[in-house]
């Protein structure tokens, strides 16, 4: 008989949980996650040269990611609170296709993973760029928001492989 996957914030009765980690070891987490805004291309033009009239885009919207990282458990219901040690937000300009590429890498040594940290912050982090551009561009497009990397804990490590 194949193991069978069950979801983890399910009792037996079908009842959401929060995963019961206390028997966990602590081991060194990371993942990272990226996400993409796509726009126009007088609008990735502002942005890069700091001219929009909410200032500096990119900045902000680092600020943001990182802040979004240590608010997951809040956002996310059955997330437990982490203790990252570490959060960098980073972009890529992809000038051919008028897309800015966010990525995120979060680091920890606890006993759950990090995943949905670096989802959110490169989530938040995109829709901050929508939100100071907006009024300029309503018709940017956020999308492959995905999880690259992530390694640490039981499950061991995940890297995507397009």
């Amino acid at each position: 008989m194949k193991n069978k996957k069950t979801f983890s914030h399910f009792d037996t009765e079908g009842k959401a949980i929060m995963v019961d980690i206390s028997e966990k070891e602590k081991t060194e987490r990371l993942a990272s996650a990226s996400a993409s805004i796509s726009m126009k291309a007088d609008t990735l033009k502002m942005i890069k040269e700091g001219s929009t009239k909410k200032g500096d885009v990119l900045g902000i919207s680092r600020i943001a990611g990182i802040m979004a990282a240590k608010k997951t458990s809040d956002l996310i219901p059955l997330c437990h609170p982490v203790s990252l040690a570490s959060v960098s937000i980073n972009f890529e300009i992809e000038d051919n296709i008028n897309t800015i590429k966010i990525i995120c890498d979060c680091k920890l040594n606890g006993k759950t993973g990090l995943e949905m940290e670096a989802l959110t912050a490169v989530s938040v982090a995109a829709l901050t760029i929508y939100d100071m551009c907006k009024a300029v561009d309503r018709e940017m497009v956020i999308n492959k928001t995905q999880l690259l990397f992530k390694s640490g804990g039981k499950s061991g490590t995940f890297k995507r492989n397009d």
